[in-house]
């Protein structure tokens, strides 16, 4: 690639990135530049393939070239934030699997996996600071900011592209086992709740004309009279859908200031537990040589104090 400054660039597009579509690529590659301004270069011919204007949706072939003008360097604002030292030392030792493809960690509760308007900075700003050898390095799904547990990082954009092609088009390949502390005795036989889920501003809701959304329900334990420790299967993986599925079936999660029930939240609060009890605990993925992957993350000790409690 041609260093940045004025005039053009030449880049040779290799075999990870052969098969993707040419705007996430663009957007992959200049994470600071406005996605309009990016746009603007295709439909104007700035940025040409192999020396033709093309198509955003056009998939990279390996070998193919891309000449554009070379952008200006980030502006500070948009430079890789300052990641908190104390973020930083909590995910240090979070690692729970990797290898050349992957690098899964057991996320924290309370920490988001991304920076956003309230947030400086999340887990996947935190391991591009620790692990600066891994410029790739993406989210493959995210977790809620107040879920704990198995979080799937990719360190290569095709293995990124495989996941979500499996999320997308195979979803139920990917097995993905939760646990959740829940107001209430469930019924000790496994069910799956059939609700589709809308989003409507800020909430997820049960609507018949929502996306299809399932999950498999099982009780592990009893917790006292009023709580039960469930293991839960996603089927689908729509926005809060565990958290609005037993919130529907008439036993929300302990903790959950959204969805949850305020009365419920005060027994758990009596007891010593704090935050939201909800855990991805398990996570097996197909990989593309064949081999299957199960990664497990411990519950987290905090939830042992209120499992004794008995509520």
């Amino acid at each position: 690639m041609t260093p940045r400054g004025s005039g053009n660039q030449r880049i040779v597009v290799d075999s990870e990135h052969a098969g993707r579509r040419l705007d996430k690529y663009l957007r992959s590659q200049f994470k600071h530049v406005p996605a309009g301004q990016l746009f603007k270069l295709l439909r104007t011919g700035k940025l040409r393939i192999n020396g033709r204007k093309i198509d955003q949706t056009y998939r990279l072939a390996q070998g193919d070239t891309i000449q554009m003008p070379v952008l200006d360097a980030a502006p500070a604002e948009a430079r890789a934030p300052q990641v908190p030292t104390a973020l930083l030392k909590s995910l240090g030792n979070a690692v729970l699997f990797e290898d050349r493809d992957l690098l899964v960690v057991d996320k924290p509760a309370g920490v988001a996996v991304h920076k956003g308007t309230d947030v400086a900075a999340g887990v996947i700003e935190a391991f591009r600071q620790l692990r600066p050898e891994l410029p790739q390095l993406e989210l493959s799904h995210r977790l809620d900011r107040d879920t704990s547990g198995v979080l799937v990082l990719a360190k290569t954009p095709s293995m990124l592209r495989y996941l979500h092609d499996l999320l997308r088009d195979r979803e139920a390949e990917i097995e993905r086992h939760y646990l959740a502390v829940v107001a209430g005795s469930w019924d000790s036989k496994a069910t799956v709740i059939h609700a589709p889920l809308q989003r409507r501003e800020d909430k997820v809701v049960v609507a018949p004309s929502g996306q299809r959304a399932e999950t498999r329900v099982k009780v592990q334990r009893r917790i006292g009279r009023n709580a039960s420790l469930l293991q839960v299967q996603l089927l689908t993986g729509r926005k809060h859908q565990i958290r609005v599925h037993l919130q529907y079936s008439g036993h929300p999660i302990a903790g959950d200031d959204r969805y949850g029930s305020k009365a419920f939240n005060r027994k758990v609060a009596a007891a010593g537990g704090n935050g939201l009890y909800l855990h991805a605990a398990t996570m097996t993925i197909p990989k593309p040589d064949g081999s299957t992957l199960s990664i497990d993350a411990p519950m987290p000790q905090r939830w042992r104090q209120l499992l004794a409690s008995g509520l």
